[in-house]
């Protein structure tokens, strides 16, 4: 894998991570039962993608 290639997936698990800890804190402080499951129906897709890129490492 190039350098650049590397420096890709290290952004992306970055962002991720950021999203993930993002709608986690936002699901945290919803009241309503649907939105709050929705958001963390999100942090989980986020979770997968961050899976999929750290995957890439190995």
């Amino acid at each position: 894998m190039s350098p650049k290639e590397l420096l890709y997936i290290e952004d992306a698990l970055g962002h991720e991570a950021q999203m993930k800890a993002a709608c986690t804190d936002f699901a945290s402080q919803l009241q309503d039962a649907d939105l709050k499951n929705l958001v963390s129906q999100i942090t989980q897709k986020h979770n997968e993608c961050f899976n999929r890129f750290y995957g890439l490492l190995k």
